[in-house]
């Protein structure tokens, strides 16, 4: 559906507006993600607002490429919405999820496709956003994020009779005014001399939407900080936090099958032992699941508090270094001397050898792997910046402990949740030593987790599975921890789970074959591809691993 213009006011939304409005949107955070995660000081000085954001607004994007092309636009909201509440990263991120979130519900009550135009939406979805962020959050403040999302909702709806362009370039406009605002209304933006990170994320959604809508974009100062007392720009250090939280953990999951009351409580319980404590809704799941973010000092207790309640996933634990005492006994550490450095927990001699030529220090975790010996490799690395990929050889509770052991003034480390070697090694594919931190790390975590991963292991007893029951000795193939082939030989299970994987499409296929592998099988895996996937590329790896006969993943 094309949209008409008549004198700049567009009467007939066209869904492809939103489409580009996501795009520019993160084209846009791209850009100021630096200049955002400087401003950071509120709630936590961790220097992560600007990542979060753009990693959060980048997952709705990216789910429009699932959508036909012909989408409704309430398809493509709730498309965006939907993705972005499931993987929000941090409070800012979860914020940001409930403005597309209200303008997905908005979309949807404006039934009528043919009537429905920007301005109505815009104004209609921006106040729904508004009313959601403030619900999700226990302890809303004034000169935050969701100070500037009421306001470009009230300027919308001022202005909505006017052309779509000037309904856009007022709300950006009064939201710019508002930012400047917010270090008079909130004590620790102040003390700092910054002006609030997250609203200047969400200025920089509000000048998308100009650029997409006029084609120009809207020019803004950069924001290193406010003058106080006519001095230079205030400066808070970041291992302290006066003013704000007091709390070492940052702790994420999603809840599912929790009932309202359930919700209700779980707040109760995390405001108790924590703050930042935010709460929102998938509405994807008929409202039965809920991403949870809040700060602790308990990291243990908050999980514990979402797995009482129903299954929970998703669990995403982060340190702070928040006071000077701590600074001050971390001190005594020697300052690391490398850049950064890769740690992978792999099985199998061949594995060891792999990784470390793709550049990992490599744990080994044949016999199992404990917190100690993990802490042991963070440290031996003697790196500024840390990311650490376990495999699924530890649990969240351990990797907890071993977050706690390794925190130092010193040292970054950043736990990416890769389950299995072949997604590590993905990861490892696009590690570039030379990017700075964050966005390195943030692409290795996308290619882990655009790896679909499987597996080959032998029955050692008579089970009930998805795909039926197996007997003594049977092939299992496995999608992550689905039991979804059985098969008496290696050769059917491989190319079974092969089939099974490509199913949904791929381009690259990694085999790590064990220690227990057939050569038979491997063979039979080379032909299938030669003579039904001749456009995927195929790798196989001797990685010697004894607890699978192989690994498979798919890219």
């Amino acid at each position: 559906m094309e949209s008409v213009f008549d004198g700049g006011l567009i009467r007939t939304m066209n869904p492809d507006l939103l489409r580009d409005w996501a795009h520019t949107a993160v084209d846009g955070l791209e850009t100021l993600r630096g200049e955002i995660n400087d401003l950071n000081v509120f709630p936590i000085p961790d220097s992560d607002t600007g990542s979060n954001m753009l990693f959060t607004m980048q997952a709705a994007a990216d789910a429009l490429g699932s959508l036909p092309a012909d989408a409704s636009t309430a398809a493509v909201a709730r498309a965006m919405a939907d993705a972005a509440v499931a993987q929000a990263r941090g409070n800012s991120g979860i914020i940001l999820s409930q403005v597309l979130m209200g303008l997905a519900d908005a979309a949807e009550l404006m039934s009528d496709e043919a009537q429905l135009t920007f301005n109505h939406l815009w104004s209609a979805g921006l106040r729904l956003g508004s009313l959601a962020a403030v619900r999700a959050v226990s302890d809303p403040r004034e000169g935050t994020v969701l100070t500037l999302i009421r306001t470009a909702a009230v300027t919308a709806g001022a202005h909505v009779s006017e052309s779509a362009g000037d309904l856009a370039r007022a709300v950006a406009d009064d939201c710019a005014d508002a930012l400047e605002r917010t270090p008079e209304q909130l004590p620790e933006l102040a003390e700092a001399g910054v002006v609030d990170a997250g609203g200047r994320g969400f200025l920089a959604l509000a000048d998308a939407m100009v650029a997409v809508l006029t084609g120009v974009a809207q020019r803004r100062r950069r924001y290193r900080g406010i003058l106080i007392g006519g001095g230079e720009p205030g400066h808070q250090d970041n291992d302290t936090c006066s003013g704000g939280s007091d709390m070492d953990f940052e702790v994420m999951y999603v809840l599912d099958g929790a009932a309202g009351e359930k919700v209700g409580s779980l707040r109760k319980t995390l405001n108790d032992i924590g703050d930042s404590v935010v709460i929102v809704g998938d509405s994807s799941s008929g409202g039965e699941r809920f991403s949870v973010h809040v700060h602790t000092s308990d990291p243990g207790k908050a999980v514990e508090a979402g797995v009482v309640r129903g299954p929970i996933s998703e669990v995403r634990i982060s340190c702070f270094a928040l006071d000077a005492l701590r600074a001050q006994a971390d001190s005594a550490e020697p300052p690391p001397r490398h850049k950064r450095a890769v740690i992978a927990a792999v099985t199998g001699e061949g594995a060891d050898e792999l990784f470390t030529e793709a550049g990992a220090a490599v744990v080994r975790a044949d016999d199992g792997l404990t917190p100690d010996a993990l802490t042991a490799a963070i440290r031996a690395a003697d790196s500024a910046h840390v990311v650490v990929m376990a495999n699924g050889k530890l649990s969240s509770q351990d990797l907890v402990s071993v977050t706690a052991a390794t925190r130092s003034a010193q040292r970054s480390v950043v736990f990416l949740p890769t389950s299995s070697m072949v997604q590590c090694l993905s990861a490892l594919a696009v590690h570039d030593p030379t990017e700075a931190p964050d966005p390195d790390t943030y692409a290795m975590a996308e290619a882990a987790a655009g790896t679909r991963w499987g597996s080959l292991v032998r029955a050692d007893s008579r089970i009930m599975t998805l795909a039926g029951t197996s007997e003594v000795g049977d092939v299992l193939g496995m999608i992550g921890s689905d039991v979804l082939v059985i098969a008496p030989d290696q050769t059917g299970a491989a190319t079974a789970l092969v089939d099974l994987m490509l199913a949904t499409g791929g381009e690259m296929v990694t085999v790590m074959a064990g220690a227990g592998v057939d050569d038979s099988a491997l063979d039979a895996l080379t032909e299938q591809m030669r003579r039904s996937y001749a456009g995927v590329e195929l790798a196989i790896y001797r990685t010697g691993q004894a607890d699978q006969l192989m690994q498979v993943g798919v890219e």
